[in-house]
């Protein structure tokens, strides 16, 4: 299992589904995952649940997801912040750390309503705050970080691919 940690917005659903299709296994998202079984939209159930009963799911859904051998999974951003995902995700597979600035994420994100925790008046601001506390966390987790920088999803894939080959992770196809 791969999986796929960073802050929102570092391109962990795009490649995640690029490097799953490459590798010919499986993709799952596990925001995506959280949504079908709560029927909304994760913006709506933390406005309406709060933050905590959010992570108490997320943790149920990371615990499940990580125990797919054969898969690759992108994380919510803030998936590092218990210390039970932390664990499953180490444990249970490898893990690519896509590091983005807060500048290169607040170009990508300025116009995107939908990411609850960006939703207020410095939302540039937020970014560096979450970077600075989830960086380590992150980094903890890892097996592997990936400067996204300027690259292009394709060219992040084979970074990623080549790292896990590297590793023994997968074959060369």
């Amino acid at each position: 299992m791969v999986s796929l940690i960073g802050l929102p917005g570092s391109g962990k659903s795009t490649v995640g589904r690029q490097l799953a299709r490459r590798l010919q296994l499986p993709f799952f998202d596990s925001d995506h995952v959280i949504e079908q079984q709560i029927g909304c939209s994760i913006r709506e159930y933390f406005e309406r649940e709060g933050e905590d009963r959010f992570r108490d799911l997320e943790e149920s859904v990371i615990d499940q997801l990580t125990q797919n051998p054969k898969c690759i999974l992108s994380t919510g951003g803030g998936v590092v912040l218990r210390p039970t995902n932390r664990k499953h995700l180490r444990e249970r597979g490898q893990v690519i750390y896509l590091n983005s600035s807060p500048d290169e994420l607040f170009r990508r994100l300025r116009h995107d309503v939908n990411r609850p925790l960006l939703q207020v008046a410095d939302p540039l601001g937020r970014l560096r705050d979450l970077h600075a506390i989830r960086d380590p966390l992150y980094r903890e987790t890892a097996n592997f970080v990936i400067e996204t920088g300027r690259p292009s999803v394709s060219t992040l894939v084979n970074m990623i691919a080549m790292q896990l080959e590297l590793a023994g992770v997968v074959q060369s196809s």
